[in-house]
């Protein structure tokens, strides 16, 4: 694991080049207070070999990135209510996004992001649409949905169980919590691969104990988001979401789905807030199949020759 930095002001990045260099550049965005780690490389492998260029990164208070531990602590959930920011903006979050492309040398890219990840992508799509190839958004909450509108698509039964959850006092604390947390959100009509949950923990612990800081998720969901509705998103996107998700509604899928100009929705049944294994080839070909759809823009460099001439 090789780890590079891009910077966002005074705000640190952390990514790592995953492999598959030549092919179309894709960048990976993970979910709330979860580190890169939690990427499968399998999954990753399957991307390579559909022919992408693929990274990954830490949003702002995960993995190596900066944290803000010195602002409010606040639960996750109550972030979701707040009307000021708790430490930054969702428009921050997603700038971030761009100072990696930008770090990397990439005008534009294919974004995948899972849950928070999932949300995330559909505003980068709004905010620095120029740099977005395609979006696909899986397991996430539609952009749209703020303030009380957000429970419609929330389980509640998945928040009361994370909120009992307490910090693990070491290191094996940490894998069996970790290992408890991808058992719980694991898909019912898969048989749970512990052995790669419990790699994940792993090398989550060897860069950050983020999946089990409340106060970082507090941030991340107490992160306002200011910017434009999903009718204005004119990015091809692929919506992915399992029919037993025990964390988000598949409604949240239909809301994002319907609101986004000629978005495809994939429900995939059994399916939990997780890619189990057996899917990673298909959903790699979903990805594959949308980006075949889209014709590549030129660099913003031509772009702008062009329309200068």
């Amino acid at each position: 694991m090789v780890t590079r930095y891009a910077h966002n002001g005074q705000v640190r990045i952390a990514y790592e080049d995953l492999g598959g260099r030549g092919g179309e550049p894709l960048l990976l965005v993970m979910g709330l207070g979860a580190s890169r780690a939690w990427w499968p490389e399998g999954f990753v492998a399957a991307l390579v070999e559909a022919g992408f260029h693929v990274v990954s990164y830490d949003q702002r208070d995960a993995g190596e990135s900066t944290h803000f531990s010195e602002h409010e602590q606040v639960h996750p959930f109550v972030g979701l209510f707040r009307r000021r920011p708790v430490a930054y903006t969702a428009e921050d979050m997603a700038d971030d996004a761009v100072a990696v492309l930008d770090a990397i040398g990439w005008d534009t890219a294919h974004l995948v992001g899972h849950s928070l990840g999932g949300l995330l992508a559909q505003r980068i799509a709004l905010r620095h649409p120029d740099r977005v190839r395609t979006i696909t958004v899986s397991g996430a909450m539609p952009s749209d949905a703020r303030g009380l509108a957000q429970l419609r698509h929330v389980r509640l039964g998945f928040v009361l169980w994370a909120s009992r959850l307490g910090t693990p006092e070491d290191d094996e604390g940490h894998v069996a919590a970790g290992v408890a947390l991808a058992r719980r959100i694991s898909s019912p009509a898969y048989a749970f691969d512990e052995t790669t949950a419990r790699t994940a923990v792993r090398r989550e612990l060897a860069i950050s104990r983020g999946i089990h800081d409340a106060g970082a998720q507090g941030r991340q969901t107490g992160a306002p988001w200011s910017g434009g509705r999903l009718a204005e998103v004119r990015t091809p996107t692929l919506v992915l979401h399992g029919e037993q998700d025990p964390v988000v509604r598949p409604s949240a899928a239909r809301a994002t789905a319907a609101a986004i100009p000629g978005a495809r929705l994939v429900l995939l049944p059994g399916v939990g807030h997780d890619l189990p294994r057996e899917l990673w080839p298909r959903v790699a070909g979903e990805i594959r199949a949308l980006a075949d759809r889209t014709a590549p823009p030129p660099p913003r460099s031509q772009a702008t020759s062009q329309a200068g001439s």
